[in-house]
């Protein structure tokens, strides 16, 4: 019997080997609806704290995990003075996954759809848990600034030679 199993007493050892095929993985990072809620509690806070001009954002009433938010064009820009209508719609995973963030108006942008959706990295792949609302916001903002200088770059005028 020893020479089966090899062990001489039939009891199991203190510490098994477990072949990495089987080893458990450790859980996926999630987060309770009551850390979610904590989180985006915070961010509000935190937003309505900051004093940023331009950007604002408020859950809707009966759904914390759905906002509305605006942005302001930037001074010196082609959106300057324009007011842009957002919504965010967060995940329940929420900070480890990005929101949805649409544009609830219309934008005549490279990085904007016809139906709203936005081409921004941070809110994609490029995801962290260290972002926020106020920094999708100000980001998006950003992009928004920074279509005259794609536009210049397309339209640049041949240089004489």
């Amino acid at each position: 019997m020893a020479a089966i199993n090899r062990y001489t007493d039939n009891t199991a050892p203190a510490n098994p080997v477990v072949s990495p095929a089987k080893q458990s993985l450790p859980p996926a990072k999630t987060a309770d609806s009551q850390s979610v809620l904590k989180r985006l509690q915070s961010e509000l806070m935190a937003l309505m704290m900051s004093g940023d001009s331009g950007i604002s954002a408020f859950p809707e009433e009966d759904n914390i995990f759905c906002w509305k938010g605006t942005i302001t064009g930037s001074k010196e820009t082609v959106f300057e003075g324009t007011e842009y209508r957002l919504s965010f719609s967060f995940p329940n995973d929420y900070p480890f996954k990005p929101p949805k963030v649409k544009f609830e108006t219309g934008c005549f942008h490279p990085n904007v759809d016809v139906y709203g959706n936005i081409c921004l990295d941070i809110l994609q792949d490029k995801w962290s848990s260290a972002y926020d609302v106020r920094t999708i916001l100000l980001s998006i903002q950003s992009l928004l600034g920074e279509y005259r200088k794609m536009v210049e770059k397309l339209y640049k005028p041949p240089t004489a030679a």
